[in-house]
C-alpha cells in the first residue's frame, strides 16, 4: 500500500487540525489557571517571585517536563509507562558509577542513554510479542529496574563525579538555566515529530484505533515500539540531568516520578483512553505540579496535601473526559 493511500486512510487533515485547536485551547487555559497561581502566591509569600525561587522551580519542573514529554507519545497510543521513574533512578546510579571510574563525560552520558533504547524496547517486545498490558508490563520493570540500581550501589550512593558534569546543572544561559535549555532540546524536536510528521499521524491512529490503523497499512509494531523507547530514552536523559543536580547517584531517585509525569500529561490534556494530546501540555502540567510543590513548601503546608491536591486535579480532569468522549457517543 502507498503511502498516499495510508495517509489518506489515517486521521484527516481536518481532524488532525480540530485536535490541535482543542489542544491550543487546553493549553492557553491551563496557562490561565498557572498565571492566577503564581499571582496568589506572589500575593501570599514574599519568597515565591524572587529570581533564586523562580530558577529552583524551573530546575525541578524542567526534570519531570522531560519524562511528561515521552511519557505522552505512550498515552496517546493508549498505552501508559510506569517505570520511567526507576529509568531516572537507574540512569544516575549508571553514570555516576561511568564517571566515577574515569570514563569521560561524553562517553558516559552516551551509554547511558542507551539504557532508554533498551529499556523501551523490552517494554515494545513484552506487550507486542508476550502480549502483556502496558500497565503490567512496565510495572514489572519498575520494580526490576529499581533492584537493579539497588543491586548496582549496593543500596549506597555513589559519589566523586567530576566538577564540571555537577555544575552543568547549576549554570545559566542566556540568563536562564541550562537545564530549561535541556526542555527546549527535547520539546522541539518532539513537537515536530508528533504533530508535523506522517509518524505522528500513525501515532495518534493507533490510539483512535489500532486495528483500524493496521488494515489501513499503519506499522502499530514500529509504532508501539518507538513510541516505548521515546519514553524511555526522555526517562534515562532526565535521569542524567538529576545526577548532576543533586551531584550523586541514587538508585532511589526519580520515586514517584511516573505519576508525576502521568499526572502531568493528563492535566497537559493527554487522554488515558487514547489518541489525545499534544507537546505543549505536559510542558505546562508539569510547570503547574512544580507551583503546587513549591508554594506549598513556601506557605509551610503539609506536604500530604500536594498529593491529595494532585490526584483531585487528575480525578477531575479524567472525569471531564471521559463526560467529552460520553457526549460524543
Amino acid at each position: 500500500m502507498s503511502e498516499s493511500t495510508i495517509q489518506d486512510r489515517t486521521p484527516s487533515a481536518a481532524t488532525e487540525k480540530r485536535q490541535l485547536q482543542l489542544g491550543f485551547l487546553r493549553s492557553l487555559t491551563l496557562l490561565f489557571l498557572l498565571v492566577l497561581i503564581w499571582v496568589a502566591l506572589s500575593f501570599a509569600t514574599d519568597s515565591f517571585f524572587t529570581a533564586a525561587n523562580i530558577t529552583n522551580l524551573m530546575r525541578q519542573g524542567a526534570l519531570w517536563a522531560i519524562i511528561a514529554v515521552g511519557q505522552t507519545f505512550v498515552i496517546v497510543t493508549g498505552g501508559i509507562d510506569l517505570s520511567v521513574g526507576a529509568v531516572v533512578g537507574l540512569s544516575s546510579t549508571v553514570v555516576a558509577i561511568l564517571l566515577k571510574a574515569d570514563l569521560p563525560i561524553w562517553a558516559a552520558v552516551f551509554c547511558t542513554l542507551a539504557i532508554g533504547p533498551a529499556v523501551g524496547s523490552f517494554h515494545a517486545f513484552g506487550i507486542l510479542r508476550m502480549g502483556l498490558p502496558p500497565f503490567i508490563m512496565t510495572l514489572a520493570t519498575l520494580t526490576g529496574l529499581r533492584g537493579l540500581g539497588l543491586l548496582l550501589t549496593n543500596g549506597l550512593t555513589i559519589t566523586g563525579m567530576p566538577p564540571e558534569f555537577v555544575d552543568f546543572s547549576r549554570e545559566t544561559f542566556l540568563g536562564l538555566p541550562t537545564l530549561f535549555w535541556m526542555v527546549v532540546i527535547v520539546v522541539v524536536p518532539a513537537y515536530l515529530l508528533l504533530h508535523h510528521t506522517i509518524w505522528g499521524r500513525y501515532v495518534y491512529a493507533v490510539g483512535s484505533n489500532a486495528e483500524a490503523a493496521r488494515l489501513s497499512g499503519v506499522s502499530n509494531a514500529r509504532t508501539i515500539y518507538l513510541v516505548y523507547i521515546t519514553s524511555a530514552t526522555c526517562a534515562a536523559f532526565a535521569g542524567i540531568l538529576t545526577a548532576s543536580r543533586i551531584g550523586v547517584g541514587i538508585a532511589t531517585t526519580g520515586e514517584g516520578w511516573e505519576l508525576q509525569s502521568i499526572a502531568a500529561a493528563v492535566i497537559g490534556g493527554a487522554s488515558l483512553f487514547g489518541a489525545v494530546g499534544s507537546i505543549p501540555g505536559p510542558l505546562l502540567g508539569s510547570i503547574l505540579l512544580t507551583t503546587i510543590s513549591n508554594g506549598a513548601n513556601l506557605l509551610n503546608v503539609n506536604p500530604f496535601w500536594q498529593r491529595i491536591i494532585t490526584g483531585a486535579l487528575i480525578i477531575v480532569i479524567v472525569w471531564l473526559d471521559q463526560m467529552r468522549r460520553s457526549g460524543r457517543r
